[in-house]
């Protein structure tokens, strides 16, 4: 015997809502925490004291109105940072989906039907014409109560997983400004040395044109002109590749602005300035500031989170259900009360057996979040070494850069001593030309540690994540 139990609109309207207020998000996962990593307080090498404060922005530092421009071009027109814009837009869109979840759902249904029934068969219904029309209108909605948090942890994950490509493109970013900023350097360096190669070669030339004279005079030897010549020409080419360094450099940065007719004026590297160092004693902290570590915190929490989903899983799920609208077999009378039709229902759905399949999809998810958590700590090891990498790049640079200029200043006098030894014969030319070799790769040589030193500051200012701040939280708190 079936019994029929029937509820007025007041007592399912009260059981709704002393569910609802049930529901109270309890998760069956704990919080995330950030996890413990063990790194020294100070990083193995420091800076000399300065009293400069780097901001984000740190290009600017090198005081250049052109590498600024190509840094802001870049960061607006190439396709890396556009895709990575791209990515975020997904992102944002999946967290609206995920969220929309918390809501109920509510769609119209509507029918109208013909229909003839037989007028032979078991159930007849009398007084009904035959055929009949039916027209139904009806709102109908559902809503999953969220009593485990599975919801709620969706849509934690979803919203981590956005900030994570937040943080990917700020990672993007900076890459990309840390290599347009290395090329625009390079231009400057080969600027500089084809500067230095051009100058060298006219004095080459005027020594040549010297030595055909005294070959004229019967002073020197017709080896002095080859020798000259010789001289002369291995300039040439080294100009000539320089050049093409040069080209291939400014195409790269054209690729990298998104800006395809790109032309850089040639200018001096050493008329930049040397950004300040950091300060001794930088705190380790600091690695918080990278984008890629906060990258990957966050992917660590939409980790943690989804552990928590697929736990949630395991456990009943409860849905609300309701519908009301009308139902006649005239359309002029489908909106009287009369006609009204009305359902409200609650479920349960509680997993039995599936073979094990909701504890490995849990399996699968704490596999992931032990991934992500060893990639994190990865990334902040790596950040570490990269911060001492570039601290110890910047001071012995610098040291390499002053030796550099003392030789290339006693290059120089060797060169004049030499070349008036050889216009008065105390010497062969020979001597002047071993002394032309080497003043030339002394100043090419110091242009290049110039180079060095200021491409030094730009990876650790990407090291840094940009820049360094004062009172930077701890990574362990």
């Amino acid at each position: 015997m079936i019994r029929h139990i029937s509820f007025n609109r007041t007592k399912l309207i009260t059981v709704a809502i002393a569910t609802i207020f049930l529901s109270g998000c309890q998760s069956v996962w704990p919080d995330y925490q950030r996890p413990k990593v063990i790194v020294p307080n100070e990083y193995a090498e420091q800076g000399n004291q300065a009293s400069s404060q780097v901001s984000s922005s740190w290009w600017m530092l090198y005081q250049d109105q052109t590498l600024n421009d190509l840094i802001s071009k870049s960061l607006q027109q190439n396709t890396d940072i556009k895709l990575a814009v791209a990515r975020i837009e997904e992102a944002d869109a999946v967290l609206r989906e995920v969220g929309a979840a918390n809501y109920p759902d509510v769609n119209l249904n509507s029918s109208a039907a013909r229909t003839r029934l037989t007028q032979t068969g078991y159930y007849p219904v009398p007084g009904l014409s035959n055929p009949h029309s039916d027209y139904i209108g009806q709102l109908n909605t559902s809503f999953e109560l969220d009593f485990w948090g599975k919801l709620s942890r969706a849509k934690e994950s979803a919203r981590a997983q956005a900030l994570s490509t937040r943080y990917a493109r700020d990672t993007v970013a900076l890459s990309l400004s840390g290599l347009v900023a290395n090329n625009y350097l390079l231009i400057r360096s080969l600027d500089s040395q084809l500067m230095i190669a051009s100058n060298n070669l006219k004095s080459r030339e005027v020594s040549l044109s010297l030595t055909e004279r005294r070959l004229e005079g019967g002073v020197s030897s017709a080896l002095d002109v080859q020798q000259a010549e010789a001289s002369k020409d291995n300039l040439t080419a080294q100009i000539a590749d320089l050049t093409k360094l040069r080209a291939l450099t400014l195409h790269q940065l054209a690729v990298l602005t998104g800006d395809l007719n790109l032309n850089i004026v040639s200018g001096d590297i050493n008329a930049l300035p040397i950004p300040p160092v950091p300060p001794s004693g930088l705190p380790s902290a600091l690695l918080e500031s990278r984008p890629d570590i906060r990258q990957a915190e966050q992917l660590m929490i939409a980790a943690n989170a989804n552990i928590a989903v697929a736990k949630a899983a395991l456990y009943p799920s409860i849905s609300l259900t309701a519908g009301f609208g009308g139902e006649s077999l005239q359309l002029s009378n489908i909106f009287k009360s009369s006609s009204n039709i009305w359902n409200g229902g609650l479920s349960l759905n509680l997993p039995i057996f599936d073979g094990g399949r909701l504890n490995s999809i849990v399996d699968q998810a704490t596999a992931k979040q032990k991934q992500v958590l060893a990639g994190y700590e990865a990334a902040i090891q790596t950040s570490f070494r990269e911060v001492n990498d570039a601290l110890v790049s910047m001071r012995l640079e610098t040291e390499r850069e002053v030796a550099l200029n003392k030789s290339q200043q006693a290059a120089k006098s060797a060169l004049q001593i030499s070349e008036n030894r050889y216009q008065m014969g105390y010497s062969g030319y020979l001597e002047v030309l071993d002394a032309e070799r080497v003043y030339n790769d002394a100043a090419l040589a110091f242009v290049q540690s110039r180079q060095a030193r200021l491409t030094a500051s730009v990876g650790l200012f990407k090291a840094l994540g940009g820049g360094w701040q004062p009172q930077v939280l701890s990574l362990n708190k």
